[in-house]
């Protein structure tokens, strides 16, 4: 199982970026995705989750109506569009993989997910 994030970057407030997870090694359609940051000093923080099926989307309140997940399942890609960026989105980003189909109540957690990818620096000034 390999989870590997890109998109990345450094960015004015109120730019855009799309950060992509690419999965494999299992069944990546199969199971509920999660995007998740953490900036130094802070504790690791849910953004968005997308269940195996696409709906719904889950997302934290500080990202509600800026940022948007998606997965496109025939290419095993998992995608985070960002828009109007703000200086408290600078963290490194991560994607994760739960083992279950739907997301559910504890879709912030981070335990509820099982594999990670290495995570993608986002930095807004």
């Amino acid at each position: 199982v390999q989870l590997v994030e890109s998109g990345g970057g450094s960015v004015q407030a109120g730019g855009s970026l799309r950060l992509s997870c690419a999965a494999s090694g299992y069944t990546y359609s199969s199971y509920c995705m999660g995007w998740f940051r953490q900036a130094p000093g802070k504790e690791r923080e849910g953004v968005a989750a997308v269940p195996y099926d696409g709906s719904p989307t889950y997302y934290a309140n500080s990202v509600r109506g800026r940022f948007t997940p998606s997965r496109d399942i025939g290419k095993s890609v998992f995608y985070l569009q960002m828009h109007g960026l703000r200086p408290e989105d600078t963290a490194m980003y991560y994607c994760a993989a739960q083992r279950s189909q739907y997301c559910g109540n504890g879709w912030k957690h981070a335990d509820e997910y099982r594999d990670w990818g290495q995570g993608t620096q986002v930095t807004v000034s």
